[in-house]
């Protein structure tokens, strides 16, 4: 394609070029129980995305520590039993403390590349474990952690409650960043808090898999005017320790895929800019303008002129 500036000598406009940020969304696996092995990927992937000159990297819902799709972890009303406890404590082994070592090597990997992320991990607080999405800054200092507030079906079992507290839109050089964790998008009123902090790029790790996802995705985008990125896992029994799916968990000996991804990129019109991404691992690159957001505002803010505070009261505790 002919370049127009090329074509015109027109210099490119530098107050379009301060506004636009390159972002990227990873679509890979950790290896579950095993967090040495999910650290190197985290720096070979998140090196790889650096290189492609992204400022901001966000990577999949428990990426660190990993999602056991599938286990029950031998609990049913009223009783445990012997191999789920031994399976979590595998599990709780893998995951990690903030502060704590496997947190020191996260930030470190992020200053050396000099880029934002999002992370999902699986976070150890005391005997509980938490589903949480980190915020680092270039220099690798924590801006933001959030702990997902309600874990969804049997996650209950295995990951605590998040609370308020860290209900935060983070201000960062790559704008203003709020987080949702998977079915945090289907909170109504969690996603009016993050509205109401002026989020400007909507940041969704996930593991839902499922097509209409991206339907959610692009309507958030609109109905926040905001960017929406949505990382997802892409795993397969390798990611997995051998023998670990419960029989019948595959419908076939040809299946593969235990999380087939999904994961796009979202402008606040709801014009999908990368993805969605299905059935393999992928590295989804755009450029989002935050110029878009000021004339988005035109026809809709629902914490604004489209919010009818006469007739609706909402607040965070």
């Amino acid at each position: 394609m002919t370049d127009p500036d090329a074509v015109t000598g027109a210099v490119p406009d530098p107050a379009a070029t301060a506004r636009t940020r390159r972002v990227a969304v990873v679509q890979a696996a950790p290896r579950l129980f095993d967090l040495p092995e999910t650290l190197r990927r985290f720096r070979e992937l998140l090196g790889r995305a650096a290189d492609q000159g992204a400022r901001l990297v966000v990577f999949p819902e428990a990426f660190i520590g990993g999602y056991p799709k599938g286990e029950t972890f031998g609990a049913t009303v009223g009783r445990r039993d012997d191999r789920g406890r031994a399976l979590f404590a595998d599990y709780r082994r893998s995951a990690i403390e903030i502060p704590g070592e496997a947190f020191e090597e996260i930030a470190a990997a992020v200053a050396a590349h000099r880029v934002h992320v999002v992370v999902g991990v699986i976070e150890r607080h005391g005997g509980t474990l938490y589903c949480s999405a980190l915020l680092l800054s270039p220099g690798g200092t924590l801006l933001a952690r959030h702990r997902k507030l309600v874990p969804t079906g049997t996650e209950r079992v295995i990951w605590g409650r998040g609370d308020a507290s860290d209900v935060v839109v983070a201000d960062s050089e790559a704008g203003r960043v709020g987080m949702s964790i998977c079915w945090e998008s289907y909170m109504p009123l969690y996603r009016t808090a993050l509205y109401q902090q002026n989020v400007q790029i909507y940041c969704a790790p996930t593991v839902d898999e499922r097509d209409v996802w991206t339907s959610s995705m692009r309507h958030i985008a609109v109905e926040g005017r905001c960017f929406v990125l949505s990382a997802n896992q892409y795993a397969t029994r390798a990611d997995y320790p051998p023998d670990f799916f419960a029989p019948g968990f595959f419908t076939s000996d040809q299946d593969d895929a235990v999380i087939r991804g999904g994961s796009c990129i979202v402008d606040p019109f709801g014009n999908l800019l990368a993805g969605p991404s299905f059935g393999g691992p992928d590295l989804l690159v755009a450029d989002l303008d935050l110029g878009l957001l000021d004339g988005a505002y035109l026809d809709l803010d629902v914490v604004g002129h489209y919010a009818r505070p006469d007739v609706f009261h909402f607040r965070t505790e």
